[in-house]
């Protein structure tokens, strides 16, 4: 999802040519200089906000109804809107326009509020990558499962008891990740983002047409209402709060970009001001964005009722045209594949990186090791980077066969990353550069918008957190489920 292209260009920067034709080819700090405008960077927020959170948004549109689940949507969409503008502005420090550039988020951070947000910023936004990965894993998995159980139904019937076990699948996905995780500098592979982008769009845009499909075929009724399920009928009450906060964390997640902002900000040529260029690109991307998350999540429900899957595809997964739901689950699966390598890579530059001035003197650490491979050439092998790569993709993959579950994963990301890194680091840093007046109208509004979406944020986790409780009481890991 999807976010991925543009995560490689925030943590692997190359240190700036020197000037050698004059400014003709480089910018003010002596980087290559930028070509991007308002049209490239309206793609970039695009692509990268539409992934594999559009897959949840009818189970959560069912959770809240048809009044409050677009209502919820729609607020998601403004308070992104709103607080994106306000990190453009933070783009260049102290001055919007004129200041020095910042080419990351947490650099963004740093130069702004320093010391310990810094820290914090850095902290949110690798919990936000690691969460990332694991709720990868289980996707992917959970694709590929969808195309062995439609193919199984084909086959077989309908009444036929297809139970696979997501594991196996898993097993698959971290062992290419294993593979893949070896190759240095992996982010320098862009056609992998731009393949993994292209599969985002078109699983995305099966799913909707399948949608309208289904609303106007002549199937059997689904239950739809205002409120969403219904309580006595669908859950109870208890569980009705839960799912609420829980849908929440979702569309939270669909929304979640801004840790990538700076870095499409950055591609932006510096006339006109980047801050201009970019209010108006988030402007286009976050109306397209919500326009087709609109369109899917109100289409998915309807086509699904209170009884929407979690993976909205995994719905039609069972169904003819069988064909084109494999290709749509197999979609996901390829782009998950790149999305994996793209938010990994970033941890493993920043372990690699301290480990490397911590044991400056060790081989193990700082050692490569020069491998032939037919057809592949030389590559070079550090032995540190083969082990702790390894072991970080496994331990994921453990975690993810040990919590499975897609929407309680999903949400539970959504809700961790989206007050820090989309609400609150924003709104602190516009408060600081512009020097407001403590208590002013504007510093009181802006500080209860903070505190609020803290709130959701806290609540939707504790519903995550609650479904993950729940469904683990009747898990049986290691298990092919129904």
């Amino acid at each position: 999802m999807s976010r991925d292209q543009f995560q490689k260009n925030s943590m692997y920067i190359e240190t700036p040519e020197a000037f050698t034709d004059g400014s003709k080819n480089f910018d003010d700090d002596g980087r290559a200089k930028r070509t991007g405008t308002w049209v490239t960077a309206s793609a970039h927020i695009i692509t990268a906000v539409i992934g594999s959170g559009v897959l949840s948004l009818a189970w959560a549109i069912a959770q809240m109804g048809w009044i409050a689940g677009p209502a919820v949507l729609l607020a998601f969409s403004f308070i992104t809107y709103f607080t994106s503008t306000l990190l453009a502005d933070s783009y260049r420090s102290p001055d919007p326009v004129h200041g020095k550039r910042n080419y990351t988020y947490s650099e963004v951070v740093r130069s702004v509020l320093g010391g310990r947000k810094f820290q914090l910023c850095g902290l949110a936004q690798y919990i936000n990558l690691i969460g990332v990965t694991i709720g990868y894993t289980i996707t992917a998995s959970i694709s590929m499962v969808a195309v062995k159980r439609s193919n199984c139904y084909h086959k077989q019937g309908h009444d036929a008891k297809c139970y696979i076990s997501n594991n196996p699948f898993m097993i698959i996905f971290a062992c290419i990740q294993i593979v893949l995780s070896q190759i240095p500098n992996f982010h320098k592979l862009s056609w992998l983002s731009i393949v993994a982008a292209v599969m985002s769009f078109a699983y995305s845009s099966i799913g909707l047409g399948l949608s309208i499909a289904k609303v106007a075929g002549r199937g059997p009724a689904v239950r739809t209402s205002l409120t969403g399920v219904q309580v006595g009928v669908d859950v109870t009450g208890t569980e009705k709060v839960w799912r609420m906060f829980q849908a929440i964390g979702d569309i939270a997640f669909a929304y979640a970009y801004s840790n990538v902002l700076i870095e499409i900000q950055d591609t932006l040529k510096s006339s006109p001001p980047e801050n201009q260029v970019m209010k108006r690109a988030s402007l286009i991307g976050i109306l397209t964005t919500t326009m087709f998350y609109m369109l899917c999540g109100c289409l998915g429900y309807a086509a699904f009722g209170n009884d929407a899957p979690g993976n909205f595809l995994t719905g039609f997964g069972f169904y003819e045209p069988f064909w084109l739901i494999d290709l749509a689950n197999i979609f996901i699966a390829v782009h998950l594949i790149g999305a994996y390598q793209v938010f990994c890579q970033p941890i493993f530059g920043f372990v690699e990186s301290k480990s490397k001035e911590k044991w400056s003197n060790s081989q193990f650490v700082n050692g490569e090791h020069a491998v032939n491979i037919p057809l592949c050439g030389t590559l070079h092998v550090n032995f540190f980077r083969v082990v702790w790569r390894t072991a970080y993709v496994v331990i994921t993959a453990l975690i993810a066969m040990i919590f499975p579950f897609f929407n309680d994963f999903l949400g539970l990301i959504g809700s961790l990353s989206f007050w820090p890194l989309t609400v609150y680091f924003p709104i602190e840093m516009y408060i600081k550069q512009s020097k407001m007046q403590r208590f002013s109208f504007t510093w009181t509004w802006m500080k209860i918008l903070s505190w609020a979406c803290l709130i959701v944020s806290i609540i939707s986790a504790a519903g995550s957190i609650q479904g993950l409780a729940h469904d683990l009481k009747k898990y049986q890991p290691f298990k092919a489920q129904q």
